[in-house]
């Protein structure tokens, strides 16, 4: 079993920063692979950010340039740094953990992960 706890969410105005963070705990948590997902308001979850086997990141088209995913050390502890946002952005973002290394064009299919945090909100004004 593994736990995620997300933190962070805030309202921020166009073109500001923010940064999320996501603790783990649990049974062998850093064997787990992590990324961040977000919904907006009538709208599907989508990947956001995601490592691959090698440690490499991966990030949706949207937030390319944009968005920095990152670990500790411990891998216990998942960061989202967001600069220049845009009313796009805003929505409720999740923590998710998967078992194992996933082939990349199902990356952020969320099916492929078992454990998810409860989320937090960001909001954004224009």
């Amino acid at each position: 079993q593994v736990q995620l706890v997300e933190s962070g969410g805030d309202s921020v105005q166009a073109g500001g920063s923010l940064t999320l963070s996501c603790v783990a705990s649990g049974n062998s948590v850093g064997r787990y692979r992590m990324a961040w997902f977000r919904q907006a308001p009538g709208k599907d979850r989508e990947g956001v950010a995601t490592f691959v086997k090698d440690g490499s990141t991966r990030y949706a088209d949207a937030v390319k340039g944009r968005f920095t995913i990152s670990q500790d050390g411990a891998k216990t502890t998942l960061y989202l740094q967001m600069n220049d946002v845009v009313p796009e952005d805003a929505g409720t973002y999740y923590c998710a953990a998967r078992a194992g290394p996933t082939p990349e064009y199902r990356l952020f299919n969320r099916m492929d992960y078992q454990y998810w945090g409860q989320g937090t909100q960001v909001t954004v004004s224009s």
